[in-house]
């Protein structure tokens, strides 16, 4: 049984603990409503944008002169996998979620017999991932200097996937970040940017016929690029506000947890500190009954 003394120092530590988790529960609260209103403008922008590209896509669709971003190699051998997590962690299975969606789908394609390489952005995503995958990483992006995420930043990320792709590195891309819906809820997301995909209304596509100036395949190989870089802004910024919203309330069962066992503690030192008055008495009235 621990003595007075342990029990004290316990509740002290506990107690130290809490205040540093609620710390860190108030701030990721300010850091969440600026990447949550970062991430929330960023979709309108995000999903116009891919509807007219998908529109575009789907007239120059199964043409020899589509851009090569949009058909692709006509292969799928090579897959590249961009796996995009936090540079901290204490923020619940946020990057453990993402590592183990992009663990399932490398195994998956190893089992068919393709070839897997990986790019892990932040940290905590290739520290979960290296156990098992490691000898297929290609890269590591650190952004753990980066105070705020920005479209240059996405860039970046873009050129050095778009410059490999066309060395013939690779066949298909595929991102993997976590959505934003609440505070309590991020979805881990696998998105293929190479070939593009888009998701296009077929009464919308085919209410209206545009003529384009110049060419749908000029406007697309200049705006296909441009569309990897806002797909990777779009998963940065989301990545940013699921991280805010799992460490707040990652904190928040944290210092809850500390308070139920600063309770059970105190319980327990009251409780063994009475037992020592008890002896303490028992031993006065034995030695007093013995005069």
């Amino acid at each position: 049984m621990p003595s007075l003394k342990d029990l004290k120092n316990r509740i002290e530590s506990v107690k130290s603990t809490r205040k540093i988790t609620k710390a860190m529960q108030m701030v990721a609260a300010a850091k969440l409503r600026r990447a949550q209103d970062s991430a929330e403008a960023a979709r309108p922008y995000a999903e116009r944008f891919n509807e007219v590209l998908g529109q575009l896509a789907a007239s120059v669709a199964g043409s020899d002169s589509a851009p090569l971003l949009l058909r692709g190699t006509g292969k799928d051998d090579v897959h590249l996998l961009v796996v995009m997590t936090a540079e901290r962690g204490l923020c619940g299975g946020f990057n453990a979620n993402i590592a183990k969606l992009a663990k399932q789908h490398a195994s998956e394609l190893l089992a068919k017999g393709k070839t897997v390489k990986i790019i892990t952005v932040g940290k905590k995503g290739r520290d979960a991932i290296k156990r098992d995958f490691g000898n297929l990483f290609i890269e590591h992006v650190d952004m753990s200097e980066i105070k705020r995420v920005g479209y240059a930043d996405a860039q970046g990320i873009a050129k050095n996937i778009l410059s490999r792709f066309d060395e013939g590195e690779f066949d298909v891309a595929t991102i993997f970040f976590s959505e934003f819906v609440n505070v309590v809820t991020q979805i881990p997301t696998a998105q293929q940017i190479i070939p593009a995909k888009f998701d296009v209304a077929e009464d919308e596509g085919a209410a209206t016929v545009y003529e384009y100036e110049p060419s749908e395949e000029a406007i697309l190989a200049d705006l296909l690029p441009r569309g990897v870089a806002t797909q990777i802004f779009a998963a940065l910024l989301e990545n940013g506000a699921s991280e805010q919203g799992a460490r707040m309330s990652a904190m928040d069962n944290a210092t809850r947890n500390a308070g139920e066992m600063i309770d059970k503690l105190t319980i327990e030192f009251n409780r063994s500190r009475q037992a020592v008055i008890t002896n303490e008495l028992i031993e006065i009235i034995s030695g007093a009954e013995a005069l």
